[in-house]
């Protein structure tokens, strides 16, 4: 292997033009990332790590701009260099994979095309070589029917192979080093496993350097050499990755271990983090962390902390007064308690409040449901083709229960969710029954029509994957959450609709002032707490949450379990959570159906089915999932 070349970031300050003001993004961090080697960047969404990728790759957005710093590549300033050597360098010697691959990809080109026009842009290969190419690292990645796929246009992909879709396009163009922005987010277990091992696989052979943002601190735990930890524009805390799992030395550290679920917490409150990431655009006469930490000190509102370097723990640094300031007083002046920390104390987990004769029946009972989509039409004699992508699926919901629909990616998942919400009706042939008990009598979902319609989609609402591509790029947040409002909730006037939307982007864990920014205008998981906002707006019974939490920090995903679970129990929402991430599937669900090729293959409580699966495929997932080890 040649000789391991380095990519550093030394004061790295990026600064956006927004209407509140100057936005210090990036607030002087450095770092070296290694060929061979993986730097793990955490923290939660707002913090930086996206922006930070971003620059490395010199495509910020227009209001963006490099304000300090530089970015060395094997002794060459990137930042230097004209757009026309840039195209040069990126892609072909840093790549990037980006978090939401459904944005990322050319809606209008076959997939085949895509990848073919980045090897050919990046290496010696052209024409049949090149498609070959393309071809094998679809093998690679396991998107299944490769050759088929290479026809397809991202639409007839779902969201995880989308994801293997732009892994496969960067990694064949063989960079030196790989920025992977949530490279797993979207990606089922199994397929998180195989990703993981093949990049290791490549850092082996190839002396891959990558950068690896992710909020799963279980896979950064399994595949880190080097972990940082970003708040609010700065690194406050970094270190290896065993110095970092086994003794997390910053408050905010140490709390986002506490917020991870798993079966152990279940039952209890997860360890959330109150508030959330302040604005970048106000100043910091101290500590930024220390509004929301539970071991703030009296000067932490005055003194600016030092990344400072702990004695005794080789190349481990800490941005805290603790350590770098002999002070022990406790932070005596009381703080402002964010409304959303008050708000998540006040949810007690308490009996769910749910009529005794309603509980003893299902609120959704669903019954042999079928999914077929005709993928071309009968024509001169010939059969009509068609995809069976629900295959007889059957089961029930009890109010304030949490049913767990997990499984690999195109098993079926989000296609049955759909379907329960009315969004296939005529891209799509179903079939069977799904009754809402609801009222006196139950009703057939997919019978409805007009008014009836109507009524239940108050009573039935969805969280989708894809935030981003969920909402509305043209309407502002209050706009985007007043809309089911208007809709299915008439007797509200507008005091009380702004009232509704304040309580909900508080228990959400966003600012009020979110109400009058636009969706480009917050990261993926601020994103998706805005979704999950607009389907509470209604006061649904039933909420199909399709990967709820997969585009949220571990700080985040912890109040939003936190307030499922809270509003379960006040409200007897029922849930059915779609999801790879079994941890929270651990913590959250009541019952787990496991999907196999649009089957369900085992289903049960969950602490039978997730400690003594009976079935083969089931143990293979659990045996793919990333674990934290003491």
């Amino acid at each position: 292997m040649e000789e391991q070349g380095m990519l550093s970031i030394e004061d790295l300050r990026v600064e956006l033009d927004a209407d509140a003001g100057l936005v210090r993004a990036i607030d002087g961090i450095s770092l070296t990332l290694s060929r061979g080697q993986t730097f793990a960047l955490v923290g939660e969404s707002g913090c930086g790590k996206s922006m930070t990728a971003l620059a490395l790759m010199r495509l910020l957005p227009d209001n963006g701009r490099i304000a300090g710093g530089r970015l060395m590549l094997d002794g060459e300033d990137l930042f230097d260099l004209s757009e026309a050597r840039m195209r040069q360098v990126r892609g072909g010697r840093i790549a990037m994979i980006f978090q939401e691959p459904g944005t990322s990809l050319n809606p209008v080109m076959r997939v085949g095309d895509q990848l073919v026009e980045a090897i050919q842009a990046h290496t010696e290969l052209r024409g049949e070589a090149a498609r070959a190419k393309a071809l094998e690292w679809l093998h690679r990645v396991g998107l299944p029917e490769p050759e088929r796929r290479l026809r397809d246009h991202p639409f007839r992909l779902s969201g995880g192979q989308k994801q293997r879709v732009m892994i496969a396009m960067m990694l064949a163009a063989e960079p030196d080093f790989l920025i992977a922005d949530e490279p797993t987010t979207a990606l089922d277990v199994t397929i998180q496993a195989q990703i993981l091992a093949l990049l290791k696989e490549l850092q082996r052979e190839r002396g891959l350097g990558l950068l690896l943002i992710t909020h799963d601190l279980a896979v950064v735990a399994g595949m880190a050499h080097q972990v940082a930890l970003m708040y609010a524009g700065q690194i406050v805390e970094q270190a290896s990755a065993a110095q970092f799992f086994a003794a997390p030395r910053h408050p905010y550290a140490r709390l986002l271990l506490q917020a991870l679920p798993d079966a152990q917490r279940r039952g209890e409150r997860l360890a959330a983090i109150a508030g959330t990431v302040p604005p970048l655009w106000q100043r910091f006469p101290g500590c930024r962390f220390a509004p929301r930490c539970d071991q703030a000190m009296r000067h932490c509102a005055s003194r600016r902390p030092a990344l400072t370097a702990l004695g005794g723990e080789s190349g481990r640094q800490v941005r805290c007064l603790a350590y770098s300031e002999p002070y022990s007083e406790p932070y005596s002046e009381p703080l402002q308690k964010p409304e959303t920390a008050a708000r998540a104390e006040a949810a007690d987990f308490a009996p769910a409040s749910v009529a005794q004769d309603a509980a003893a029946r299902p609120l959704l009972e669903v019954r042999d449901l079928r999914v077929r989509y005709v993928l071309s039409r009968t024509l001169m004699g010939q059969p009509a083709r068609v995809f069976e992508a629900v295959d007889g699926v059957s089961y029930a919901i009890e109010p304030g229960r949490t049913l767990a629909l997990v499984g690999e990616s195109g098993c079926g998942k989000t296609t049955s969710g759909k379907a329960i919400v009315q969004l296939l009706r005529g891209r799509a042939e179903v079939s069977g029954q799904a009754l809402l008990h609801a009222g006196d009598a139950p009703v057939d979902l997919f019978q409805l029509e007009g008014a009836a319609l109507k009524a239940a989609r108050r009573q039935v609402q969805i969280v989708f994957q894809d935030p981003f591509a969920s909402l509305n790029p043209r309407l502002r947040v209050q706009d985007l959450l007043e809309e089911g409002l208007l809709a299915l909730r008439p007797e509200l006037d507008g005091p009380a609709r702004l009232r509704l939307l304040q309580e909900l982007v508080d228990q959400v864990g966003l600012r009020r002032d979110a109400l009058q920014r636009f969706p480009h205008e917050f990261s993926g998981g601020q994103r998706q707490r805005i979704a999950i906002a607009r389907a509470l707006a209604v006061q649904p019974r039933l909420i199909v949450c399709d990967e709820p939490t997969s585009a949220l920090d571990v700080s985040v995903q912890a109040q939003i379990l936190n307030l499922l679970k809270a509003l379960q129990r006040s409200h007897g929402l029922a849930y059915l959570f779609i999801t790879h991430n079994i941890g929270v599937v651990e913590y959250i669900a009541d019952e787990v159906a496991v999907m196999e090729r649009g089957r369900i293959v085992e289903s049960g409580p969950a602490g039978e089915v997730l400690s003594a699966a009976s079935q083969p495929y089931t143990r293979r997932l659990l045996a793919a999932v990333p674990r934290m080890t003491a």
